[in-house]
């Protein structure tokens, strides 16, 4: 019975883009494990943007220094 938690930042992700992904998942688990889709648990939860820290910064603040040459 395999439980999969999915983390992503509130950026506007759509419905259909959520049930991707748990589709996704649920088959990925079901080829290479032989894991039944009726028993596979896939949460999708939504952190706020200030909330996720990537490196030892907001994510925001981690996102500027990448647009830096």
């Amino acid at each position: 019975m395999p439980y999969v938690n999915i983390k992503i930042t509130r950026e506007g992700v759509t419905q259909d883009q959520k049930s991707a992904l748990i589709k996704g998942v649920t088959d990925l688990l079901k080829e290479v494990l032989g894991k039944s889709p009726a028993t596979t648990f896939v949460v999708i939860n939504e952190v706020d943007l200030e909330d996720w820290g990537i490196g030892g910064l907001p994510v925001e603040e981690y996102r500027k220094t990448l647009d830096k040459p």
